[in-house]
C-alpha cells in the first residue's frame, strides 16, 4: 500500500464538540424495535417490554489495550464494539444497542476519528445493534474508547457464571490461542520496522492469526445454535483474558472443580506452526493467551449426545467436586494445577 505523505488533516477544534458528534454519528441507523429514542436528546429511551435488559461496559486505552503502530483505526473501532458484544453473548442474550464514548488528544485529526467511527459503524451494521449515545472529550495523552453494550433476553434464557454442576461438561466454541500469536507476529514485525523502517512485513503466512487479533468476532450465533440443539448452558463466560483464567472464574463462582484435557484443546494448524516457529509451547499459549472472544460454557452431561460431533463446539473437559481443584490433564495423563496466567490489566 502506498502511503499518502500529505494526508488531509482537519482539526477537530474547527467543528467543536457538538459539531463533531453530529459529524461522526451521521451514519448510524436505528434498526431495533426496542430503541424508542437514540442519539439527539439528553438520554436514549429503550423499551424491552417483557424481556430483561443485559448491560456491560468496557474501556480501551491506547498503550494498554492497543498499539496504533499496527492497529488500524478502522479495525480498532470494529474491535472495540465486538469485545463488548461478546460480554452480552456470554450471558446468552441478544445484543441490541451500544453507547460510544471517546477521549482524544489533539494529535488526532478529524480524518482519524472518521476512520475509527467507520469501523464502529461497520460493526454496528454487521451485528445489527443501534448506537444510541455516548460522549466525546479531550485526552492529555492518547486515545481512550469506552463502549457500553446493551442486550435483551427472556428471564429463563440468561446464563450466569455460577450455575455449573460437578458432572457438567466443559465446552468451548471455535479455536483458541490464535489471537495471542497474532499479537506476537505483529509485535515482532513492529520491532523489525523500528530497526529498518524500509522493511515491509510479510504477513501472508499469518493471515488467520493477525485477523483474530485485529478483527475478532463476537459469537452472536451461539445462542441460536444452542437453542436449535435444545441446550441451555448451566454457566457461561467469554474468553477475553485467557482460557485458564475463565475456567477458574467459572469454578470459583459455581463452587466446583474442573479437569481440562490437553488433547481436547481446539487449535488451528496455522497457530500450531507459528508456535513452533516462535519456539513457544502451543498448550501454554492456548490456555493463557486471551482475546479469543470465543464462548466457554458448561452443559448438563445428559446433553452430550446433542452436542457431540458438532463442528461448532469442542468438549474440552468436565467439572468436578470443588475439593478436587482445577487441573490440566496432560497428554501423558499427568495432572497440573491450573493458574490464572491470562491478561491482567492491573498487573505490573
Amino acid at each position: 500500500m502506498i502511503e499518502d505523505k500529505n494526508p488531509q488533516r482537519t482539526s477537530i477544534a474547527q467543528l467543536g464538540e457538538f459539531g463533531l458528534i453530529d459529524h461522526l454519528t451521521r451514519n448510524f441507523d436505528v434498526t431495533q424495535e426496542s430503541t424508542l429514542k437514540s442519539i439527539g436528546d439528553d438520554a436514549a429511551v429503550l423499551d424491552f417490554a417483557a424481556k430483561k435488559a443485559v448491560i456491560s461496559t468496557d474501556l480501551l486505552i491506547e498503550g494498554v489495550h492497543f498499539d496504533l503502530a499496527y492497529m488500524p483505526l478502522k479495525h480498532l473501532g470494529y474491535k472495540a464494539v465486538v469485545v463488548n458484544l461478546s460480554d452480552i453473548c456470554a450471558m446468552n442474550a441478544k445484543p441490541t444497542q451500544i453507547t460510544v464514548s471517546v477521549a482524544v488528544s489533539n494529535r488526532f485529526p478529524l480524518e482519524a476519528l472518521e476512520e475509527l467511527f467507520e469501523g464502529i459503524t461497520h460493526a454496528a451494521k454487521e451485528y445489527k445493534v443501534d448506537v444510541i449515545g455516548g460522549d466525546t472529550t479531550s485526552s492529555q495523552k492518547g486515545l481512550i474508547i469506552s463502549i457500553t453494550a446493551i442486550g435483551e433476553a427472556d428471564a429463563d434464557e440468561i446464563v450466569y457464571r455460577n450455575g455449573a454442576k460437578q458432572t457438567d461438561l466443559l465446552v468451548v466454541t471455535g479455536d483458541i490461542g490464535a489471537a495471542y500469536m497474532g499479537l506476537q507476529v505483529l509485535e515482532r514485525e513492529k520491532q523489525v520496522f523500528q530497526v529498518n523502517p524500509n522493511s515491509q512485513p510479510d504477513l501472508d503466512p499469518y493471515t488467520y492469526l493477525v485477523e483474530r487479533q485485529l478483527k475478532p468476532e463476537a459469537r452472536t450465533d451461539v445462542r441460536t445454535l444452542l437453542h436449535a440443539l435444545e441446550i441451555k448452558p448451566t454457566s457461561m463466560i467469554d474468553i477475553s483474558d485467557g482460557l485458564s483464567s475463565e475456567i477458574i472464574h467459572l469454578c470459583k463462582q459455581s463452587k466446583v472443580g474442573c479437569n481440562l484435557y490437553e488433547d481436547k484443546l481446539p487449535l488451528d494448524p496455522q497457530f500450531i506452526s507459528t508456535c513452533e516457529e516462535f519456539n513457544i509451547d502451543s498448550t501454554t499459549v492456548a490456555i493463557n493467551g486471551g482475546e479469543d472472544y470465543e464462548l466457554l460454557f458448561t452443559i448438563d452431561i445428559n446433553d452430550f449426545d446433542k452436542i457431540k460431533g458438532n463442528p461448532n463446539f469442542s468438549i474440552i473437559g468436565h467439572m468436578a467436586d470443588e475439593s478436587e481443584g482445577v487441573h490440566l490433564v496432560t497428554r501423558a495423563n499427568t495432572k497440573i494445577a491450573l493458574k490464572a496466567r491470562g491478561w491482567d490489566a492491573l498487573s505490573e
